[in-house]
């Protein structure tokens, strides 16, 4: 028996670029399993076109906009066990972290299942996960955090063009991508630092050309893994 009665899944919200349908398909899944286990399901999220808003899904659905005041509304009201954000892509992941650096989510006595929220911060601030792959030993492209345009044209000059500008905590890495001079990197960065959570982005030179190989892993608690698939993209990078 499952020491968790009710939780709540945060969805993706309406479908932009970069955080499409595979979230629908994901938290369909997600609610599935909860009424397979016997698990009471209350869903939020703010898009009627998808499967996991239709009822017989989620055993209570909330069409509210996911934003820090409707979500507390709804665990206020519910009072979930906890809740789930990794189904939800980056809108999901984004809110359960405000609700935890906020001290909400342990004022009120709901955990976070899934991915742990340390490992959400890892995944998205680029500093953090730069230098744990540093640290791990994972060599990294040349590159650095900037905040500035200032900061962010010095770095290029350093890395030299093209680069590649990704900002921290955007969906799907937008705001970011490819440039090739000054004038195109000045308004990427620009862009990108307003569309980062933390004003935020990394600088990094550019690998175009390289092989690319993919790996898709799974992996538990108790560090079983199974390699999913392996595979080399047809074009570089």
């Amino acid at each position: 028996m499952s020491q968790y009665k009710k939780v709540l899944v945060i969805g993706s919200g309406p479908i932009i670029i970069g955080q499409a349908a595979e979230f629908d398909y994901s938290g369909s899944q997600c609610l599935q399993v909860l009424r397979e286990e016997g698990i009471e399901s209350v869903l939020i999220n703010s898009n009627p076109a998808t499967i996991m808003t239709d009822k017989t899904m989620a055993d209570k659905v909330y069409m509210e906009p996911i934003t820090e005041e409707f979500v507390q509304k709804i665990i206020l009201k519910e009072r979930p066990d906890a809740l789930m954000s990794s189904f939800g892509g980056q809108t999901a992941l984004n809110m359960a972290k405000t609700l935890s650096e906020s001290g909400f989510l342990k004022k009120v006595g709901c955990k976070v299942l899934g991915s742990h929220l340390e490992t959400i911060v890892y995944a998205e601030d680029r500093l953090l996960f730069r230098e744990k792959m540093i640290q791990m030993g994972i060599p990294v492209a040349e590159g650095e955090i900037v905040s500035t345009i200032e900061d962010g044209i010095r770095v290029a000059q350093e890395v030299g063009f093209p680069c590649i500008i990704r900002p921290a905590y955007t969906l799907g890495g937008s705001g970011g991508g490819l440039v090739y001079n000054e004038e195109e990197f000045k308004k990427t960065l620009a862009k990108g630092l307003l569309l980062s959570s933390i004003g935020q982005c990394l600088i990094e030179q550019s690998i175009a050309g390289f092989k690319e190989i993919e790996y898709e892993v799974v992996r538990d608690a108790k560090d079983n893994a199974i390699i999913v698939c392996n595979m080399e993209n047809v074009d570089p990078v």
